[in-house]
């Protein structure tokens, strides 16, 4: 029985090993082509005021716009020397804000004409020139550099898995 036992241990033991591995492999290109954009920031109205030896008849400010989309005014402040004859100072501000243009609208989520607000910055678009990729069936990638504002990316990735 001993050796019946031992003769399976044996035989149990010169099995072979068993394992599930996985491999897999992919390369990918991706090419990009930045697009022209511009953003516009409405800038408000703003008024200051301020002196030495003055006196405020009536002070000066800004009025409240008459709608929505317009923008605030000046109002006219009255002022004098308080010693005549002494050193003075004046200074007053003003700066006539953005008034929402009428008539901009979205046509297939497009801008039909950029608003003149008082902070705008624009970026041209990329160039796409030469840009290129392309993978052969050996799975081998080649990029072409392109113009100004493109960018391509290839990637290989191998993965190995074992169970």
């Amino acid at each position: 029985m001993k050796k019946t036992l031992v003769l399976m241990g044996m035989l149990l033991m010169t099995a072979p090993a068993h394992a599930d591995i996985t491999s897999r492999m992919s390369t990918s290109v991706q090419l990009t082509v930045d697009s022209a954009a511009s953003q516009a920031s409405r800038m408000g109205s703003t008024y200051s005021v301020s002196g030495n030896n003055i006196t405020a008849g009536t002070f000066g400010g800004i009025t409240a716009p008459s709608t929505t989309s317009a923008a605030a005014t000046q109002i006219q402040g009255s002022y004098s020397v308080t010693t005549a004859g002494s050193a003075f100072s004046f200074s007053e501000g003003f700066v006539y804000g953005d008034a929402v243009p009428t008539g901009t609208t979205l046509s297939s989520g497009v801008v039909d004409s950029l608003p003149a607000f008082g902070n705008v910055t624009t970026t041209a678009g990329g160039v796409a020139g030469t840009l290129d990729g392309s993978i052969d069936s050996a799975g081998i990638m080649s990029l072409t550099a392109g113009g100004a504002g493109t960018s391509a990316t290839g990637q290989f990735v191998s993965e190995i898995y074992i169970k």
